[in-house]
């Protein structure tokens, strides 16, 4: 990752998202705008079969601050992310969500909260009391469930691993994201697992939620199932291996 006078860098990872992907960047793009921020939006098209990568090169075309990347096949969101980083030279990093079930208006809530805390990480949580959810009952059964496991596992200090707004410093991924391994839904799991473990610190921060899928979203039961197996792997990668202590070493800043 670059360093440049730009202040803020938007990954938003894309999968057959052409119903609504160049409207939802206009809006990402005009909420900075307004704002006078320096910043670039990174979109990874992961491997989309529909027409998502026609029309992120038509919505480039009209917005210099978007850039579009590419996986030729779908790696997940995760990898997804994982690549785009490769080329955000921001100060900070954000993560959003190309459905925009989370307004990107939402990070300029998440930069006062880190400036007040002196925060490195500043992750949504459905959970938060202040959050506003429009949310299938099924899915928050299963997001609680998952939170509670991750809780006895990694007693991690926040409530919502996996709302896909997050907010970091750019150091904190540079020197995180070369042991990533998670592919697709734990890797936000795998990532904040690390931010304690280097003893940054993370807050939570509320978010209003506008659930526009089905009932699991993308998310099906074997991909719940694997999720599973990839938090099991963490933890043993963790605990039993120390792999992260072998391959992350916080770097000491002034």
């Amino acid at each position: 990752m670059k360093s440049s006078s730009i202040k803020l860098s938007i990954l938003v990872p894309a999968y057959n998202e052409d119903e609504r992907i160049i409207d939802n960047l206009k809006e990402t793009c005009r909420i900075f705008k307004e704002k006078g921020w320096k910043f670039e939006v990174i979109v990874i098209d992961d491997g989309s079969r529909d027409q998502t990568l026609t029309q992120l090169k038509k919505v480039a075309r009209q917005h210099p601050q978007i850039k579009v990347k590419r996986h030729f096949n779908n790696m997940g969101k995760g990898r997804a992310l994982k690549f785009g980083a490769r080329f955000a030279r921001g100060e900070y990093i954000a993560f959003l969500d190309a459905d925009l079930e989370l307004h990107p208006r939402q990070i300029l809530y998440f930069f006062d909260i880190l400036k007040k805390t002196g925060a490195d990480v500043v992750v949504g949580s459905k959970w938060h009391p202040d959050s506003a959810m429009n949310y299938p009952p099924a899915r928050g059964v299963i997001s609680r469930l998952y939170y509670f496991g991750v809780k006895l596992l990694f007693n991690l200090p926040i409530r919502d691993t996996q709302t896909g707004l997050k907010l970091f410093k750019s150091y904190v991924l540079k020197e995180i994201f070369p042991a990533v391994l998670v592919k697709k839904y734990a890797f936000d799991l795998e990532i904040l697992v690390n931010v304690k473990r280097l003893g940054y610190l993370m807050v939570e921060a509320p978010v209003e939620v506008l659930f526009r899928r089905n009932k699991l979203g993308r998310i099906g039961w074997k991909d719940l199932y694997k999720t599973f197996l990839d938090t099991l792997a963490i933890f043993y990668r963790l605990n039993i291996l120390k792999y992260y202590d072998r391959r992350i070493h916080r770097h000491h800043r002034l």
